[in-house]
């Protein structure tokens, strides 16, 4: 594994939520530090063309569409974050999250061959109440959603729902077993016909709000077969408990990584990457690699000079034999900083004094599988090699490597 590109300029959000469909990410809504989230303005979709790494921002309606203000009826969402989106063939559904004001419970629609939201599905059933940081995955043309902070009830969650995408049903999940901890900013992956849950945020209170935050570190699933929860027996070196950290599939084992919960699948294998622990106050920006086959987790050593500084709240998605990460916030003094390059005694320090956070507007991209020929354009681009000797294809992919984004507006269609 390489890290093999860094780029600035992209969509600076926290606590956004992003899905890949062919070779595209869409990114969805947010937060940024200075807007104003409590005014019903319809939801951005940033758009990300893995081939050519630009940005695009959606737009449908005229350069006033981000200007006006919508009904909370709208088949469009408003502006949010700590929100889930999940794709279903060439759908992608929102559903959740929150502004400043109030969390929402509506499900939207977006067509990611027109670039438009479709009339908002008519749902039956046993509707889940209005939340946060809660997590969704999508098994066997099924939408279930797990956990968060319920706004009514003002209390955490374990529930699980599940989500006909034919019927649009809505069925609470009587599940046996016994469930994962009440919890929010997890995050939870699809494997086979399980949806795995690690991390988040508990309290000692149990479903309560108390501040007084527990961190579990123990993964678990729940098999939509049988409707039952299960918690393996693993060994190896577990991942500190953490929130808003990322987790995604690859070739069969389950990686996590920092961040904002984003879960992705990628050939069989779990992977967890960074992350945020409110007791300890330390930001992650390890990888670890969770197998579900031997039940084995493992610290990944991960190659490549512009690694991304520790981080929460970032999304992570995976396109082919590449992950493709962006945004989140860390401290500032973990801009420049990975947490290996502090000492201990610095890292006690650090995390005891508040510098306040910068979120990001950055892009990194591991490569799962480097070839020659990207290591040794890697090469060309540390040594500062004379480029106008080479292959213009070859210019063109160092340019397109090395070139900062500049997101435009346009009204695509990428089907």
């Amino acid at each position: 594994m390489y890290w093999t590109t860094h780029l600035e300029g992209g969509p600076k959000r926290v606590n956004h939520a992003a899905v890949s469909v062919g070779r595209f990410v869409y990114s969805f809504g947010g937060y940024c530090t200075g807007d104003n989230y409590g005014l019903l303005k319809p939801i951005d979709c940033h758009i990300l063309d893995t081939e050519t790494l630009r940005w695009t921002l959606n737009v449908n309606d005229n350069s006033k569409f981000f200007d006006r203000l919508i009904r909370t009826d709208s088949d469009l969402p408003f502006q949010r974050y700590g929100h889930s989106v999940v794709a279903n063939g060439d759908l992608v559904y929102l559903w959740g999250g929150r502004n400043d004001v109030y969390a929402d419970h509506t499900l939207y629609c977006f067509d990611t061959n027109t670039g438009e939201w479709l009339e908002r599905p008519k749902v039956t059933g046993s509707i889940p109440g209005a939340r946060d940081g809660h997590t969704a995955v999508a098994i066997n043309n099924k939408m279930y959603i797990f956990g968060g902070y319920e706004e009514l009830t003002e209390r955490f969650s374990n529930d699980i729902y599940c989500l006909d995408l034919t019927t649009y049903v809505w069925t609470y999940v009587n599940a046996s077993g016994t469930p994962p901890s009440w919890r929010d900013f997890h995050s939870a992956v699809a494997y086979e016909d399980k949806m795995f849950v690690f991390g988040g945020r508990s309290d000692r209170s149990g479903p309560s709000h108390s501040q007084q935050e527990i961190y579990c570190n123990v993964i678990m699933y729940f098999n939509t077969t049988t409707n039952n929860w299960v918690k393996p027996e693993t060994h190896g070196l577990r991942p500190n408990g953490r929130r808003s950290h990322s987790s995604f599939v690859y070739n069969d084992n389950i990686y996590v990584f920092g961040g904002i919960h984003s879960s992705f699948v990628y050939n069989d294998n779990i992977y967890v990457f960074g992350g945020y622990n409110g007791v300890e106050r330390i930001h992650y920006n390890d990888l670890y690699k969770y197998d579900p086959k031997t039940l084995l987790w493992s610290l990944v050593e991960v190659h490549g000079r512009r690694r991304p500084c520790a981080r929460r709240r970032q999304c992570c998605c995976v396109v082919g034999d590449k992950l493709y990460l962006f945004g989140g916030t860390s401290p500032f003094i973990l801009q420049h900083h990975s947490i290996e390059s502090l000492s201990p005694a610095a890292l006690e320090y650090y995390s005891q004094i508040d510098l306040g956070l910068r979120d990001h507007s950055d892009l990194y991209i591991l490569d799962f599988k480097p070839s020659l020929k990207t290591l040794s354009i890697l090469v060309a681009i540390e040594k500062d090699l004379n480029k106008t000797v080479l292959p213009k294809n070859i210019q063109m992919e160092i340019d397109l490597m090395t070139r900062d984004n500049s997101i435009t507006r346009i009204s695509p269609n990428v089907g």
